[in-house]
């Protein structure tokens, strides 16, 4: 509120205050003694300054009375007549303290009236205190209003002006301003027309000009605007007229609020529901809502579309009349206990609708009040009916597929064991034929000490060459042998093996300078006897194609390769090359000339049927002159 200004005069000053007096601003005791004195003073003076036999006494003593109401107040001046009443009849007039009327009938009356004089005098004073202090109270008032509307127009929070029918600027506040970027002086120049968005400037002109012919009294509407950076602000405007007595236009009020956080949010979320949307479509999915207590559900987004329902929303005795009946009673089971917080709503079950079955997998989160009530569920439905149409074909072709696996099975075991019972009969067979002519060729040799060179060299040809055969021979039973069998797994200690079988090598080759080194505890759960062989086979090849390095090392160890245990045989033998790499593991296939090295070519081949039995896998990497490696599996196959 502003204070009004000081006046110029003294008298005016005194004035001022006497008006602005406030008889409640001090107590009662301190009000009725200032009374006390002023009325004691005003009977001292007129004792003073003229006889009290002149006349005139109640006059000075009404003056303090008055005096006494203007500063203490009603009470106060009431209190101030009483006490000059006393004076007046006992203390102005010789003798003191003694009644100074001789008539007792005039004295009364002449008391009475001057009470009834005083209580008028007093009570005016007194009134017009209050209405002085009731006129003060509504000038605060107006004032305070005055400002606080000054106030809400300068610093509201929305946009406010105050303009004429055409445009020209009254007065603007700051929100304005700053939502368009521009200062005070700046926006005084311009007309709103001037940064009003194109498009939106026809559309607020004519509903201007309905307004102007009374044909509404405001208006409302979202309205673009152009920012002093040229940005596009988006703003909430609502225009009103303010009238003359006469009805005629006066001036033009315009409210405006900022909403383009509000814009960017709607923008925002109808991108987010069009996305929605789309993903819905591309996975096939609807999400819903259901109020438990009334039995309803309603899909979201219009994605009942999505799938192709019929509609919107269902009640549950109309989503249960389209459902299996062979489903119902999982349905209506899962969702009671879903319900209850007992189990989780994850289900799928057949729905018709368009004449057909369609599958659907159905899940459902649940609200829950203060006492643990479902009140509401949100869910996502989906049509898997493909999917169970592929998983219903898959089935069935599983099931033909394994109907046709076992057959080729059983066919296949039955020619399996066909050509080991052959293997086994012409092996066994070809025995016979091998001895005789072994040992016809050393009878001959032991008959005729004296043939010549060359037909003892033939005989040596012929009786190797049994031997060899026979060989050969072994190597097949001995082929056909791990082959057959059940499998039998136990605890073994592949550690043990190789420093026993190493062991065995040395002793029957004392001459050899072999060092090994064998990592210990290399444990596995496989069949003894065929483990027993394998490290035999591996570590008889590690032994004889070391035969020719000076300083010959053979190492047993494992590995772990992406979660993987291998056991290795390495060596740094004669190696091989990696271009042939694939002749290693094939019966009676060398990859190295006999003269170099003895040997079959069956042991790898028997090593790598043993660890297949096993469900494992075997690889050699080599390098010719710088050995070999030999890692397997008895579990899994080799990963890479």
């Amino acid at each position: 509120m502003t204070p009004p200004s000081p006046p110029g005069s003294p008298l005016q000053r005194v004035w001022q205050r006497l008006a602005e007096w406030q008889p409640d601003s001090h107590s009662i005791w301190t009000r009725l003694a200032v009374a006390l004195v002023i009325t004691m003073l005003a009977a001292w003076m007129r004792v003073a300054l003229a006889p009290a036999e002149s006349g005139g006494r109640f006059i000075t003593l009404s003056l303090a009375a008055a005096v006494s109401a203007l500063y203490g107040g009603f009470r106060v001046g009431m209190f101030s007549t009483v006490v000059g009443m006393l004076a007046i009849n006992f203390v102005l007039v010789k003798p003191y303290f003694s009644f100074a009327f001789e008539n007792p009938v005039e004295a009364f009356w002449l008391n009475l009236w001057h009470l009834l004089t005083q209580l008028v005098v007093v009570g005016a004073i007194a009134l017009m205190q209050r209405q002085n202090r009731h006129l003060r109270e509504a000038t605060a008032l107006i004032q305070q209003g005055k400002q606080q509307l000054e106030d809400t127009f300068e610093q509201g929070a929305t946009g406010m002006t105050h303009s004429h029918l055409n445009g020209e600027w009254i007065r603007i506040n700051q929100t304005y301003c700053d939502i368009f970027g521009y200062t005070k002086a700046e926006m005084m120049t311009m007309h709103f027309r001037d940064f009003t968005h194109p498009e939106d400037l026809e559309v607020d002109l004519a509903q201007f000009h309905r307004a102007l012919n009374d044909e509404i009294h405001h208006y409302s509407f979202e309205k673009r605007y152009i920012h002093k950076q040229g940005h596009v602000v988006w703003a909430y405007l609502t225009i009103s007229l303010v009238r003359k007595a006469s009805g005629e236009a006066d001036y033009v009020i315009a409210v405006v609020q900022d909403i383009s956080a509000l814009k960017h949010a709607e923008q925002a979320l109808r991108t987010s529901e069009h996305l929605l949307r789309q993903a819905h479509e591309l996975a096939g999915l609807a999400s819903w809502q259901a109020d438990v207590a009334k039995r309803r559900f309603t899909t979201l987004s219009g994605s009942h579309e999505t799938l192709g329902l019929p509609q919107a929303e269902f009640t549950d005795t109309e989503l249960l009349a389209i459902t299996h009946p062979d489903d119902r009673p999982h349905v209506l089971r899962q969702w009671a206990l879903a319900v209850q917080g007992k189990a989780v709503y994850d289900i799928e079950y057949r729905i018709r609708y368009g004449g057909e079955w369609h599958w659907f997998t159905v899940r459902a989160e649940f609200e829950r009040d203060a006492h643990g009530r479902a009140v509401r569920a949100l869910g996502v439905t989906r049509d898997v009916t493909e999917r169970k149409r592929n998983e219903m074909e898959i089935q069935q072709l599983n099931a033909s597929l394994e109907h046709r696996i076992d057959a080729r099975t059983r066919a296949l075991k039955a020619a399996y064991d066909e050509l080991e019972s052959y293997s086994y009969a012409v092996a066994h067979d070809l025995r016979s034929p091998l001895r005789i002519i072994n040992g016809f060729a050393q009878a001959l040799r032991e008959d005729n000490p004296k043939l010549d060179a060359d037909s003892r060299a033939h005989l040596e040809r012929i009786m190797g060459a049994s031997k060899k055969m026979g060989e050969l021979i072994d190597g097949l039973l001995t082929l056909s042998q791990f082959s057959r069998g059940e499998l039998q797994r136990k605890p073994v200690n592949i550690s043990n093996i190789a420093n026993r079988l190493l062991d065995e090598f040395a002793s029957a080759d004392p001459q050899r300078d072999v060092r090994w080194e064998i990592e210990p505890d290399l444990n596995a759960m496989a069949d003894p006897p065929l483990v027993e062989a394998l490290m035999q086979n591996l570590l008889n090849n590690a032994w004889k194609y070391t035969a020719k390095t000076p300083q010959a090392v053979i190492r047993v160890y494992a590995q772990d390769v992406n979660g993987q245990t291998r056991f290795c045989v390495s060596d740094n033998g004669a190696g091989f090359d990696m271009a042939r790499a694939n002749k290693l593991f094939q019966p009676f296939q060398r990859l190295h000339m006999p003269h170099e090295f003895a040997g079959l070519g069956i042991g790898l081949a028997t090593s790598l049927r043993i660890v297949q039995r096993h469900g494992g896998g075997l690889a050699a990497t080599g390098e010719p002159g710088k050995g070999a490696m030999f890692c397997f599996s008895l579990y899994a196959p080799l990963t890479a």
